[in-house]
């Protein structure tokens, strides 16, 4: 397991490498630059040099790249321009909080509402419930979140005044935007789940345990549940990432200092720097977190464990 894990991080650092080189390059073809053009322009020759060598814009895209390099390495993810020179690092991780609270909000409904209804959809095959579950599934497919989004926050916030309408002002703030970005994930798992669930319960060693007197609840818990549940640790890697991060759009609508709308923020103002710093956080979470759920592969199904102990034979 730990020369495994060795191995991953290894991967990791290599596939970092790869995506800070192509978005760096990429960067740098964007249309105009991170200074107000117009304002720029009056400024004397000898300021706009100065402003240039400042930030090392006037070096060689390869020697800007270089140095680039070298900083993340040591952890200086750069200064941002947008943010009066504050480091990229205070500003990614000065916005963290809001998008990992709805974010986590979110998965834990998602997940919770999720792993029921499709557990029940199956146990009542073709029920109304398990007809209920499909709807809700292509619903969550087809509609986006931002127009959940819309309607929570049309009807819920500002029609019936139930919860704040938009801003971070309290825990509160974060209720609509939770449960919009968790309408998606609670179909998703739902369906996964119902779908493995109907899998497992046909299989014989299903029947097995039944005939040997365990009753539908044990079944469930020792057997079905357990073996259901891969294919929903499977997705939820990358759905982690996603909500913890935040939503562009979710969080632009309803106003929250995250992630999200700081990236959006950032792409408008040509912040190279904050656009990095985010597109390394963002794909450094999204690796470990999927490293993660293959390690818990093992942990849920021991015959991952004696595969892989077999190949290393």
């Amino acid at each position: 397991m730990v020369s495994y894990i060795g191995k991953r991080l290894i991967y990791l650092m290599i596939t970092l490498l790869v995506i800070l080189t192509a978005t760096f390059f990429l960067m740098k073809k964007l249309p105009g630059t991170p200074f107000d053009t117009e304002r720029f322009a009056l400024l004397p020759e000898a300021q706009q040099t100065q402003f240039l060598e400042k930030y090392g814009l006037n070096d060689p895209v390869i020697m800007q790249y270089g140095k680039y390099i070298l900083n993340v390495f040591k952890g200086d993810l750069g200064t941002s321009f947008f943010y009066s020179g504050k480091p990229v690092n205070d500003v990614i991780f000065g916005r963290i909080g809001p998008s990992a609270l709805i974010g986590t909000q979110a998965i834990l409904i998602g997940l919770s509402m999720g792993l029921l209804l499709g557990i029940v959809a199956a146990c009542w095959h073709n029920s109304g419930i398990d007809y209920f579950t499909m709807v809700l599934a292509v619903l969550g497919v087809s509609v986006p979140n931002f127009v959940v989004a819309a309607l929570l926050q049309y009807f819920i916030g500002l029609k019936w005044g139930i919860l704040p309408v938009a801003f971070w002002e309290s825990w509160k703030s974060s209720i609509l935007p939770s449960i919009a970005m968790s309408f998606g994930v609670t179909a998703m798992i739902a369906r996964f789940m119902r779908t493995e669930m109907l899998d497992v319960l046909a299989q014989d060693y299903i029947v097995t345990a039944r005939a040997k007197g365990l009753n539908q609840f044990k079944v469930l818990m020792r057997h079905a549940i357990r073996n259901s549940i891969i294919p929903v640790v499977t997705i939820l890697g990358p759905i982690i990432v996603n909500l913890l991060t935040g939503s562009l759009a979710v969080e632009n609508i309803y106003g929250i200092p995250g992630i999200g709308s700081l990236f959006v923020d950032c792409i408008k103002t040509n912040d190279y720097s904050t656009i990095m710093g985010i597109t390394i956080f963002y794909s450094a979470f999204y690796i470990l977190v999927v490293m993660i759920v293959d390690i818990l592969y093992s942990v849920i199904d021991p015959r991952i464990r004696l595969a892989a102990g077999e190949e290393g034979q």
